[in-house]
């Protein structure tokens, strides 16, 4: 899943924590990428209870980390404004499968 602001992917990660970080936006799971975590105005969805952007979604729920607050996720919709894959990924994915399975 590439960072939803800049569209940027994720490589292999050296050894220790990842520095991506998730985020919740539109009461959709997002994954924010180093550069764009600089950025004070991410536009992420926050917490009703406590204010924390601290959220995950999974299983159609949103639940803070912060507060422990969760909540059913209404939505469901894809996110608006969303980044198109970066031109030539799919052809990127098939090598990348041609060498992990060894074909030709």
């Amino acid at each position: 899943m590439p960072c939803y602001r800049c569209g940027a992917r994720q490589t292999d990660p050296v050894r220790g924590a990842s520095p991506w970080q998730r985020g919740v936006r539109n009461e959709s799971q997002v994954l924010i990428c180093p550069d764009c975590q600089r950025l004070h105005d991410l536009d992420l969805d926050s917490c009703g209870t406590c204010g924390s952007t601290a959220l995950i979604c999974r299983l159609g729920e949103v639940e803070c980390r912060s507060c422990g607050a969760v909540w059913m996720a209404r939505s469901g919709a894809p996110l608006t404004g969303s980044v198109e894959p970066p031109p030539g990924l799919s052809a990127e994915v098939e090598a990348a499968l041609n060498r992990v399975l060894g074909r030709a």
